[in-house]
């Protein structure tokens, strides 16, 4: 009984899901080191689009007079 094989927790099958770049198909699972997207290319080109600040919020620009950085400064 010492060398009893522990029994296995069943593990939950992988989903697949839209990879956020292309639109393909993407494996969720940690098998895919790239998750939530499909490939390193995906990755890489979602990074490069965040360091070019491509995914900011919209917001109106100050007026010109305006304090910039200090809240307490606005009326």
């Amino acid at each position: 009984m010492a060398n009893a094989p522990i029994p296995s927790t069943p593990q939950p099958a992988a989903r697949q899901v839209i990879c956020p770049c292309c639109g393909g198909p993407s494996l969720y699972s940690p098998a895919n080191r790239f998750r939530p997207f499909c490939s390193e290319r995906c990755r890489q080109i979602d990074l490069g689009a965040w360091a070019n600040e491509d995914f900011r919020m919209p917001a109106e620009a100050p007026p010109p007079e305006a304090e910039y950085g200090d809240p307490r400064r606005e009326p």
